[in-house]
């Protein structure tokens, strides 16, 4: 049986002695290196590449999305598993599109973390539960906001350019976007303003889009 070589880039010992034993008990995976700083792991692991590479993001020096980044066109057979405690949307997809292929939190149980190494060997790409909806999350077009009964007294074209506004467009943009002169959009707003009797962009999506 082939064994998958691991290696880790994690700058907390107490995590990296943990992982590292977790890791030794499987009969399928031999740890190779643990390394302390991105620095160190880049000096040897483009040297001697592994099957499968766990690493943290905030390490000190580079960061462990710039180390992805950095070695992934030198060893491009390497599989980069992401662990690490931050759960934002920029870490995640600053990671992903450095070249990681998983992206597991620290505090996921041992099985599941064995079974993480197996899946990203095998060309799958872990993602602990909490990331994985985060990134589905990411592809859902959010849902218009609803007009309320003030909108009744705009045109179609009034309600089009209303919304786009809201969706913070600037007025050259809408121009763009609606295929019309910049001269007409600012006249559309005019008749908006007035008819809503407001004064500003701001008072016009608060009357139009709050719920009343």
């Amino acid at each position: 049986m082939d064994m998958i070589k691991v290696a880790m880039v994690e700058d907390n010992k107490d995590i990296s002695e943990l992982m590292q034993l977790i890791i030794s008990t499987a009969e399928d995976m031999d740890f190779i290196h643990v390394f302390s700083s991105a620095e160190d792991a880049l000096k040897v692991l483009a040297e001697d590449p592994m099957d499968v590479v766990l690493m943290d993001i905030h390490l000190p020096g580079i960061t462990g999305i710039e180390c992805v980044r950095q070695l992934l066109p030198m060893v491009p057979q390497t599989q980069f598993l992401m662990c690490t405690v931050y759960q934002d949307d920029e870490n995640i997809f600053e990671a992903l599109k450095a070249g990681a292929t998983g992206y597991i939190i620290k505090k996921t149980p041992a099985d599941k973390l064995l079974n993480a190494i197996r899946e990203l060997h095998d060309g799958g790409s872990p993602m602990s539960p909490a990331i994985a909806r985060k990134i589905l999350s990411s592809f859902k077009t959010p849902a218009e906001p609803r007009m309320n009964k003030h909108a009744d007294i705009l045109t179609e074209r009034e309600k089009e350019l209303l919304q786009l506004l809201s969706q913070g467009l600037f007025y050259k943009e809408i121009a763009d976007q609606l295929n019309i002169a910049l001269i007409t959009v600012k006249k559309h707003c005019n008749n908006i303003y007035r008819k809503l009797q407001v004064s500003s962009k701001t008072e016009a999506i608060n009357k139009v889009f709050r719920d009343r």
